[in-house]
């Protein structure tokens, strides 16, 4: 007999019937096509690249004029703070990435709880959530800070 041909060695069993076990199901299209499913040879590869092609920003530098404006809206919350009111305002402040180079300008309504001029940043009241979660006060360093609105500051 001849190793090499395939026709020849299964000629014998090559036009059996196919005998099902009993008590067995067939496997549903779906299941066996699961079987067949790429297959992931560098895991976390896509998430690799998915994290490298994430966009991150610079931190900008603000002008004489601006760190000027910034003081002196930071010096009119300290008097307003002295007054014995509590101002809501809006801080646009800079959160530098975990992972990367460079971060993300993030904004924040809420009320002012200090204004801590030693450890040289602001500090705003901590709130609840939707699920009434406690939400910890806020500390926000003055270097961080890009821009300051609220009503009280104009």
């Amino acid at each position: 007999m001849n190793t090499n041909d395939p026709r020849k060695l299964y000629a014998d069993i090559i036009n059996l019937p196919y005998k099902k076990k009993p008590g067995r199901k067939h496997m549903s299209i779906y299941n066996r096509a699961a079987q067949f499913a790429p297959f992931a040879a560098l895991s976390g590869y896509d998430d690799m690249l998915k994290e490298e092609s994430r966009l991150t920003n610079e931190k900008c530098e603000l002008s004489d004029y601006e760190t000027d404006i910034l003081n002196r809206k930071l010096a009119l919350i300290v008097d307003i703070l002295d007054d014995g009111y509590i101002p809501e305002i809006s801080v646009n402040y800079f959160v530098p990435d975990k992972f990367k180079t460079g971060g993300s300008y993030e904004s924040i309504t809420a009320l002012v709880k200090t204004v801590d001029v030693i450890q040289k940043q602001i500090v705003l009241y901590g709130s609840y959530d939707i699920k009434n979660r406690k939400i910890d006060p806020v500390k926000i360093n003055f270097d961080k800070i890009k821009n300051i609105n609220g009503d009280m500051l104009t």
